[in-house]
């Protein structure tokens, strides 16, 4: 006991550590995150490059139109005294005072639906025809010079024809349209059924698949992009047509009331209407080309 207690007196007690001074370390602060990711700055700028060059170039027409024909004894108005002259036009599009005088947004629409429906029935028939042209030798030795004759005649040749036939303007109208579309979609629809590869075709013969299966899983799928070609110069064509044809059948149109502001002599309705016109027919070809995307999967360029 002796010994513990001498050999417990001999450990040197621990010291507390004295507390010293602490320093405070600032941290940095967070960078802030950006508003928009790479994906969103990249995106927009390509929206930039492709809005900013149109805009400019129409500023600068607009610009050199105004000062072309700012003088009073210009023979056209000026950019504004288009909008001036036609503010009701754009501000109510949509007025109805019965018959013929009708907003530019009915007048519009009127066109809109029969564009829509012969060119519905051109490209059922165009992909129809295109597709018997294209897949068979007999039918296209038959048809291909007859179609080639057809397609040389104008589009408002055929009116007095139909008018004759059909003794109404409405479906001499959509029939004007449909004469119209039809040619450049049997002819590009043909073009891509002959291109489809021999290995399809193989392919086919290997599955066994019959006519209608053939046409569904291979002849359309190969040729969609020379078809929505087709599409596209027929909904060009056919907004071409119906304003052509709506000023000689008259009644409500887009057509008829470029002719009806011409008689009575308003050169800024007419302007006004050229730039609906010329809207509505760069819209229905976007359509359809982002339709030919969408199916084609990219193949078809937009």
């Amino acid at each position: 006991m002796t010994q513990i207690a001498a050999a417990t007196s001999n450990v040197t007690p621990l010291k507390t550590p004295t507390s010293a001074a602490g320093t405070v370390v600032s941290l940095p602060a967070p960078a802030a995150r950006p508003v928009f990711g790479p994906r969103a700055r990249t995106r927009l700028t390509e929206l930039a490059r492709a809005i900013i060059p149109p805009l400019l170039t129409i500023a600068a027409l607009l610009l050199l139109w105004e000062l072309l024909c700012s003088s009073p004894t210009s023979s056209l108005p000026a950019p504004s005294r288009v909008v001036s002259d036609t503010w009701e036009l754009i501000a109510h599009p949509f007025y109805d005072n019965g018959g013929n005088d009708k907003g530019l947004g009915w007048q519009l629409y009127v066109s809109l639906k029969r564009v829509a429906l012969g060119y519905a029935l051109a490209a059922v028939a165009g992909v129809a025809l295109g597709a018997l042209v294209g897949g068979s030798v007999w039918a296209m030795r038959g048809l291909d010079p007859v179609f080639q004759v057809l397609r040389t005649i104008p589009p408002l040749a055929w009116l007095p024809l139909s008018l004759a036939a059909f003794r109404d303007g409405e479906p001499s109208a959509i029939f004007v349209i449909f004469i119209t579309a039809i040619w450049p979609i049997i002819i590009n629809t043909a073009v891509g059924i002959r291109n489809i590869p021999q290995d399809y075709k193989n392919v086919a013969q290997v599955l066994r698949l019959n006519p209608l299966e053939y046409f569904i899983k291979i002849m359309l799928p190969a040729a969609a992009p020379y078809i929505f070609t087709g599409l596209r110069i027929g909904i060009g064509l056919s907004w071409l047509a119906i304003v052509a044809a709506e000023m000689l059948i008259g009644g409500v149109g887009i057509g008829f009331f470029i002719w009806d502001a011409w008689n009575s002599s308003r050169i800024s309705d007419i302007i006004l209407a050229l730039v609906y016109v010329g809207a509505v027919g760069f819209i229905l070809d976007r359509i359809v080309a982002l339709i030919a995307v969408a199916v084609t999967r990219g193949t078809a360029n937009a």
